[in-house]
């Protein structure tokens, strides 16, 4: 599918459909302050549109309208604007007939309506941001939760291509130096030494496997952060879960080893909405069905954003990091050294609410890419990641073979970075977009 053409002067409403306050026009392309002059007159005609970004009062003059209708218009007369053009945009009265009026006018005056996401799409042309942070501009509009729009954000400001980028420039060195190498094979000369090359190679393997599990992660994740009840078998656990449930969601029994497979229930912590994830106890895997449960608990703490450590009785404390709460506290003799709550009698209960949702603010976030570049990405990240492992295991085999993997996992990352793509992908990409964007 080709891509329209980007020189063209393009117009679309950039704000809501229906009544409002305000309303906004967005303009962009090769001329757009001269065609905007024939029915925009700026209060101070003298200085428009000038040499830098500028507001300016004034009015449209509409057909539809016997009287001048108020307006501002922002105008980029060069192309330091977001789409690497001159651009404008107009603020005008929300009624939807003005919006109508003016479009008309607009496309009168030589601009053509703008397509899904074309101004996000000439901004990626022009250099001005990268397909990932192109990507994320739509991961804001249809960010369903605080979290979603915490990863389009971060990936908005080059969250990804900021750590991707440097991997990817690194690995080209790398190469570079190994092709240097091949040419001086018949002189036993190496530019890099076997351990330093394992070593850049695993860093990079490290950085991509982290993106890529994110990207495999999005099939099976919630958009809820996760919490994860980890403890030995009979430590309360399923208990703690129904009374933070606030119902038996969970099976109770004072035989250990009850709970075999994740259990897993969506609550409120104060204004946060979390999945809240029971999970067998971990012990040493005495059959098939212990080893079973054992590796689905381990593949849940996985992709745990917090794991809630239970301490039962005269349990030990577990060294990983987590949140640790003391369970039972309606059965221990003494008071523990921490946090303690009773499932039985409440007590704690509220106290465990607050530090959970605590907690999960300072939580890293689990997650670095929006569905849309996870959806598009994943499989290259995969493929890059795999590269680089098989460019280490081959160090001892020759450089030849080290090289081609290299070129393999730098192809891969440049497609997802957006540096090697086609016109029927952005087209895929930027024609989910809205008008306007």
């Amino acid at each position: 599918m080709p891509l329209p053409d980007p020189d063209e002067p393009i117009a679309a409403p950039a704000s809501a459909p229906g009544g409002a306050a305000r309303a906004l026009v967005r303009l962009s392309g090769p001329g757009t302050p001269r065609l905007l002059r024939t029915l925009f007159t700026p209060a101070e005609p003298a200085a428009y549109p000038g040499r830098g970004a500028r507001r300016f009062e004034g009015e449209l003059k509409l057909d539809a309208f016997p009287a001048p209708v108020p307006a501002a218009a922002l105008v980029w007369p060069t192309d330091r604007s977001y789409t690497g053009q001159p651009s404008a945009e107009l603020h005008l009265p929300g009624s939807p007939p003005v919006v109508e009026a003016t479009l008309a006018a607009l496309h009168a005056a030589g601009f053509r309506p703008a397509g899904p996401g074309e101004f996000t799409l000439r901004a990626f042309l022009a250099g001005r941001i990268g397909l990932t942070e192109a990507e994320a501009v739509l991961g804001v509009v249809d960010a369903a939760d605080p979290e979603e729009l915490h990863t389009a954000l971060n990936q908005l400001s080059g969250g990804v291509s900021n750590r991707l980028a440097p991997v990817r420039s690194d690995l080209m060195d790398l190469l570079a130096d190994l092709e240097a190498g091949l040419d001086f094979a018949e002189e036993d000369v190496s530019f890099i030494e076997p351990d330093v090359l394992r070593e850049r190679i695993e860093a990079g393997r490290s950085a991509i496997a982290a993106l890529a599990a994110d990207a495999a992660g999005r099939s099976v994740s919630t958009t809820a952060p996760r919490v994860v009840l980890a403890g030995p078998p009979n430590a309360g656990k399923s208990s703690l879960f129904n009374a933070l449930c606030g119902r038996p969601a969970a099976l109770v029994s004072p035989t250990a080893g009850t709970t075999r497979d994740a259990v897993s229930e969506t609550i409120r912590l104060g204004e946060a909405t979390v999945e809240l994830i029971d999970t067998a106890g971990e012990e040493a895997a005495g059959d098939d069905l212990s080893a079973a449960a054992q590796a689905r608990r381990a593949e849940t703490l996985s992709t745990a954003d917090l794991m809630l450590h239970c301490v039962p009785p005269g349990g030990a404390v577990p060294e990983e990091a987590g949140l640790v709460i003391y369970t039972k506290a309606d059965l221990r003799a003494e008071e523990p050294d921490g946090p303690c709550v009773s499932a039985a009698t409440g007590a704690g209960l509220a106290e465990l609410k607050t530090a959970l949702a605590a907690a999960l603010e300072r939580a890293e976030p689990r997650r670095h890419l929006t569905g849309a570049t996870a959806a598009r990405g994943g499989a290259a990240l995969n493929e890059a990641a795999a590269a680089l492992e098989a460019a280490a295991a081959t160090v001892e085999l020759g450089d030849e073979l080290v090289a081609a993997e290299l070129r393999t996992a730098i192809d891969a990352l440049g497609e997802v970075l957006g540096v090697v793509y086609h016109d029927d992908l952005l087209g895929r990409i930027f024609g989910r977009f809205c008008i306007g964007k």
